[in-house]
C-alpha cells in the first residue's frame, strides 16, 4: 500500500486478471512505464489540439454573432458567457478531482475502483449541473440584472442564457467523460469528440441564427442551441466509443450503481474539487479586475490590451495541456506506487513546457506587428502600444507555466489549498498590489509591469512549496478501510 496515496476505496479491489488492456508493456492507457518525455508528449498533444480548436471555435462563433446579429447580441453573449464561466469553473474542479481518482485507481490496476471513481464523478457533476440549470432558468433575469447587463442587450441575453442553461448538463457530461478518460490514459477519444463538436458548432451556428433551409430562424438562441446540440453529440460519441471499444471505464449491469457516489468519494470530490475550481475562479476574477483598470486608461489602451489577451490565450495553451497530462501521469504513478518517477515527470514537464512556450513567445515577438495588425488594422494607433505591451508581458508566461506544472503534480497528491493560496497571493497582493503602489509613480506602465511582477511571485512561491512544503509527506495508514486524507 502506498504511503502517499490520498485516498483508497474500502478493501482491496484487484484488477480483472483476464483484461488484455493491462498486460504487456503496451497496455492501453498505461502512463507508468516507458520514456517519460515521449509519453508526456504523446499524451499532451491531443489535449493541446483540443484546447486550440475550442479557442478557435469561440472566436468563430463570436464572428457569427457579431456579423449576423450586431453589437447588442455580442454584449448579450459576453454577459451570459461570464455567468457560464463561473458555473463551469466550479464543476471543472470536480472534474479534475475525478481525473486524479481515476488515475490513481488505474495506475494501481484497480479497474473496478477506477470505474467507481469515474461513475461517481459523472453522476455527481451531471446531477449538480441539472440543478444549477433549473435554478439558472428560473433566476436568469435576476442574474443579468445583478451583472448590470445593458438594458438594450437584456432581452437577447435572457434568450441566450436560458438556452445555455438548459444545455449545461450535456456540456458537463462531455467534460466529465473527457476528464475520466484522460485519467485512464486516453486523450485521443476526447480530442476526436472535441473536433467533431467544434465542426458541428461552426456549421450550425449561422444555420440556426438565420434559419437557413428547413431550420427555424432562432436568432441569438440559435447560437446557444448550436453549441448545445454539438456538445450533446460530442458526449454521445465518447460514450458510444467507450462501449464500442470496451474501454476500461465502461459501466454495465450492477456497475451502473457507481453513478451514485459513496460518501467517501463525495467527500473527496467536494473537498478537493472546490479548491481546484476556485483557482480558476480567482484567476478569472483577477482578469476582470485588470480589464477594469485598463478601461480607465481609455479606448486605445483597452483595444491594445484586448488584442494582447487574444495572443496570451494561445501562449498559455501548452502549459494547460501539459499540466493536465502531468496530473494524469502522476496520479497513475501514485497508484502504481512509483513515487520516485514523479519527480522526473515533473521536471521533464517543466522543461518541455518552458521550451514550447519560449518558442511561441519568440514567434509572437518576432512577428508581432503583422499579427497585431490582423486584429487591429494596419493604421490603428493601438498597434504600437500593443507591441509595447507584448514585450513587457509576454515572457512572463514562461514563469506562470512553471507554476502551473508544479501545481499539476501537487493536485495529483491531493494538495490543493496551498496552490490556491499561492495563486491568490500572486494575483491580488502581488499583481494588483503592485499596480496600486506603482501607478502614482509610473502611471499606465504599472498595468503592464504588474504581470511579470505577479508571475515572479507565483513561480517563486510554487518552487518553494514544491521543494520544502509538506505535500509529499502526507501519509495514509495501510488498513482495510481507508478514508480521504484531510487537506494540508
Amino acid at each position: 500500500m502506498s504511503d502517499f496515496a490520498p485516498i483508497d476505496s474500502p478493501g482491496p479491489q484487484p484488477a480483472e486478471p483476464d483484461d488484455p488492456r493491462l498486460k504487456g508493456p503496451s497496455a492501453k492507457g498505461d502512463l507508468t512505464r516507458g520514456p517519460i518525455l515521449r509519453t508526456l508528449i504523446v499524451f499532451a498533444i491531443p489535449a493541446l489540439i483540443s484546447n486550440i480548436v475550442q479557442t478557435i471555435n469561440g472566436s468563430i462563433n463570436t464572428v457569427w454573432v457579431g456579423r449576423l446579429l450586431g453589437e447588442n447580441a455580442l454584449a448579450a453573449t459576453a454577459n451570459a458567457n461570464t455567468l457560464m464561466f463561473l458555473t463551469f469553473g466550479t464543476v471543472f474542479g470536480f472534474g479534475m478531482a475525478t481525473t486524479v481518482l481515476v488515475g490513481q485507481k488505474f495506475g494501481a490496476r484497480d479497474i473496478p475502483g477506477a470505474r467507481e471513481a469515474f461513475g461517481g464523478g459523472v453522476g455527481f457533476c451531471t446531477g449538480l449541473s441539472a440543478v444549477i440549470a433549473t435554478l439558472g432558468w428560473i433566476f436568469a433575469p435576476q442574474l443579468l440584472h445583478l451583472m448590470s447587463t445593458p438594458p438594450e442587450a437584456q432581452p437577447l441575453a435572457l434568450s441566450y442564457l436560458r438556452v445555455i442553461m438548459v444545455s449545461m448538463p450535456f456540456g458537463v457530461l462531455a467534460m466529465m467523460v473527457s476528464m475520466g478518460l484522460r485519467g485512464a490514459g486516453d486523450a485521443t477519444t476526447p480530442m476526436r469528440a472535441t473536433i467533431l463538436t467544434v465542426v458541428l458548432d461552426v456549421i450550425f451556428n449561422p444555420l440556426l441564427i438565420l434559419g437557413i433551409g428547413p431550420l427555424p430562424r432562432l436568432g441569438i438562441a440559435g447560437s446557444a442551441l448550436s453549441s448545445a446540440l454539438a456538445s450533446a453529440v460530442g458526449a454521445g460519441v465518447m460514450i458510444w466509443r467507450v462501449y464500442a471499444k470496451d474501454l476500461p471505464l465502461r459501466l454495465r449491469g450492477r456497475e451502473l450503481r457507481f453513478l451514485k457516489p459513496s460518501m467517501e468519494e463525495l467527500s473527496y470530490l467536494v473537498g478537493k474539487g472546490l479548491p481546484m475550481g476556485a483557482q480558476l475562479l480567482i484567476a478569472g476574477a483577477a482578469g476582470v479586475v485588470m480589464i477594469g483598470l485598463v478601461n480607465r486608461e481609455g479606448l486605445i489602451p483597452a483595444a491594445a490590451y484586448g488584442t494582447s489577451l487574444q495572443l496570451w490565450n494561445y501562449i498559455q495553451m501548452p502549459a494547460i495541456a501539459i499540466g493536465a497530462a502531468i496530473t494524469a501521469m502522476v496520479a497513475q504513478n501514485i497508484g502504481a506506487e512509483q513515487h520516485k518517477r514523479v519527480g522526473s515527470i515533473t521536471w521533464v514537464g517543466v522543461g518541455l513546457n518552458t521550451a514550447i512556450t519560449a518558442v511561441v513567445t519568440a514567434l509572437i515577438l518576432l512577428f508581432d506587428r503583422p499579427v497585431l495588425e490582423l486584429f487591429l488594422g494596419g493604421g490603428s494607433p493601438a498597434v504600437p502600444l500593443a507591441r509595447h505591451i507584448q514585450f513587457i508581458v509576454t515572457w512572463s508566461f514562461l514563469l506562470m507555466g512553471v507554476m502551473m506544472v508544479l501545481f499539476s503534480t501537487m493536485r495529483a497528491y491531493g494538495a490543493v489549498y496551498a496552490p490556491l493560496g499561492i495563486m491568490f497571493v500572486a494575483l491580488y497582493p502581488g499583481r494588483i498590489g503592485f499596480y496600486a503602489l506603482a501607478y502614482p509613480v509610473i502611471g499606465q506602465e504599472a498595468v503592464w509591469w504588474s504581470y511579470p511582477f505577479g508571475s515572479t511571485i507565483s513561480m517563486s512561491l510554487a518552487l518553494a512549496y514544491y521543494r520544502w512544503g509538506p505535500w509529499r509527506k502526507r501519509r495514509v495508514a495501510a488498513r482495510a478501510e481507508m478514508t480521504p486524507v484531510a487537506a494540508e
